[in-house]
């Protein structure tokens, strides 16, 4: 059975950053080893919660 990666909150934001960079997602995601869905999925969660996302599992978001 496949392990599930997991990728920490600098990797993260890094990929959401250069994705706002670069007009080729798909070539990003390629580049750095995950699917472009994964990139389009935490550009949303970044959006949504702007600093405080990918706070990691079990831990609480504070709401404002």
């Amino acid at each position: 059975m496949k392990s599930k990666r997991k990728y920490d909150r600098s990797f993260k934001e890094r990929a959401v950053r250069l994705s706002y960079e670069r007009e080729n997602i798909k070539e990003l995601a390629l580049e750095l080893g995950i699917s472009s869905e994964r990139i389009y999925k935490w550009r949303s969660e970044y959006r949504i919660h702007g600093e405080s996302s990918f706070s990691g599992h079990g831990v609480e978001r504070l709401s404002e």
